[in-house]
């Protein structure tokens, strides 16, 4: 399989300068910052833990940024919640958001490529594994990054990531060692030289011997 081009969105340094830019924001006018991929693929995601996943269960959002995914869950009532980021101003910023709004979420700076602490029921990622996939070293980092998330997967877990750099297919087989698919969360297609295709892949992944 074909590796991405790395790019500044794959590196700590501009997520870094990124945040403190969304944390200056924040201060001054209480603007939350952006929602990676847009607030219709969140909301997708959303609903679908809404219908399928019980309050008690205990999520993770690798990559949180600002936090957002996690204020919509506390928003329904999930409060076993947990933020991780490799960039200590998007772990800052997270954290005043859910301070403003009163919610008790837990957030940590975290090299998800060094391995979790805990393990979970739910793993979300939106934009991580994509970001991973734009570094230096990229197909070494995404081997580590599958290893980290199989080992804080609860047995009967579920992974849920959304991409816009591979296809569910491509997801499908660069996991395949350790999860097997076991739902496709619909989005906006398009057509183009007769082919069908999504912008944006959302997939729930279980372990393979599940």
């Amino acid at each position: 399989m074909e590796e991405l081009e790395a790019s500044e969105l794959g590196t700590l340094q501009y997520w870094e300068n990124r945040y403190k830019k969304e944390i200056d924001n924040f201060s001054n006018h209480g603007d939350m910052g952006e929602i990676w991929f847009g607030e219709d693929i969140a909301d997708k995601v959303i609903l679908w833990m809404f219908k399928n996943i019980e309050k008690s269960c205990s999520i993770v959002d690798v990559g949180c940024g600002n936090g957002h995914i996690l204020i919509e869950l506390a928003n329904e009532g999930y409060v076993d919640l947990t933020g991780l980021d490799y960039s200590e101003k998007a772990v800052n910023l997270a954290k005043a958001i859910a301070a403003n709004k009163h919610f008790q979420i837990r957030y940590h700076v975290c090299d998800i490529l060094k391995g979790l602490e805990h393990t979970y029921d739910i793993i979300h990622d939106k934009g991580t594994y994509d970001a991973i996939s734009l570094s230096e070293n990229s197909k070494e980092s995404r081997e580590m990054y599958i290893v980290s998330i199989k080992q804080a997967l609860k047995p009967n877990g579920n992974f849920i990531i959304t991409s816009c750099n591979w296809t569910h297919s491509e997801l499908q087989e660069q996991y395949k060692d350790f999860f097997k698919l076991h739902y496709i969360i619909p989005t906006p297609q398009f057509m183009f030289g007769g082919k069908i295709g999504s912008v944006v892949s959302i997939c729930v992944f279980k372990h393979v011997n599940n």
